[in-house]
């Protein structure tokens, strides 16, 4: 009875890990020739391995990642697609976003631009830092919606919050005048706060010609390239077949 009532109070106050340490301790005899103080470090580390795993949960959830199980791990150096290991290795480690810098991603169609970009959010979220993908298009189709129906700046805050940003599809079209100065606004305000990762098939060099604008293409790679790690991938469709089963989103 008693203990019962210990598991009911534990559960009341959300400490399910807890709960679930202390039932499993009354139900197994193995736990006997422990002292009080491991058995009840072993129920704290049960708590508190369940919020853990729980924060990563929400925060791969709100990610949206195009390619959800996308990790360090399975990334393939084999192919010949210039590719460092030791950068990715370096990148996995989060102290660039800790730096607030940025990470743009370049090569051809199938070279594994989103699937490398969904590993380093995915590894940023295992670090507890929240992140969020989007295509360009999405992205701007939001904003401009937005801009319509008066949300505009609380969306640009709601951006600006969060810790890594990933774009993709960066200069699949020549941007609108519209476009380019939505994109530029959330760019300032996340400027030396927060990091962003932009995948594209086109090569930096010819960025400020996609952007059109001579001012606004100025801003927009002072904010992105100054202080970005630059990953050029080569080869084509080579990674398309291996990445094609998995899920998206």
């Amino acid at each position: 009875m008693f203990n019962q009532m210990s598991i009911d109070k534990l559960n009341m106050m959300k400490l399910y890990g807890m709960a679930m340490a202390f039932t499993e301790q009354i139900e197994s005899g193995g736990y006997n020739e422990l002292s009080f103080e491991e058995r009840f470090g072993m129920i704290i580390d049960k708590e508190m391995t369940g919020r853990e795993n729980k924060k990563l949960k929400n925060l791969l959830k709100k990610a949206k990642l195009r390619y959800p199980s996308a990790c360090i791990e399975d990334i393939d150096f084999r192919v010949d697609r210039g590719l460092s290991r030791e950068a990715i290795m370096t990148l996995s480690r989060g102290d660039w976003i800790q730096k607030k810098q940025n990470v743009i991603i370049t090569g051809p169609t199938g070279a594994g631009k989103t699937y490398i970009a969904c590993a380093l959010g995915n590894s940023a979220c295992r670090t507890g830092i929240s992140t969020q993908y989007f295509r360009l298009s999405k992205l701007l189709e939001a904003l401009t919606i937005a801009r319509a129906d008066g949300s505009y700046g609380k969306m640009l805050i709601r951006l600006s919050r969060i810790k890594l940003l990933i774009v993709d599809d960066w200069g699949f079209a020549i941007l609108t005048d519209k476009e380019r100065r939505i994109f530029l606004d959330i760019l300032e305000d996340r400027y030396d706060i927060s990091s962003t990762i932009i995948s594209s098939q086109l090569p930096v060099e010819n960025w400020h010609d996609n952007i059109a604008d001579p001012t606004i293409a100025d801003a927009i790679c002072d904010r992105l390239i100054h202080n970005a790690h630059r990953i050029r991938l080569t080869g084509g469709d080579s990674m398309r077949k291996s990445y094609s089963s998995l899920k998206e989103t």
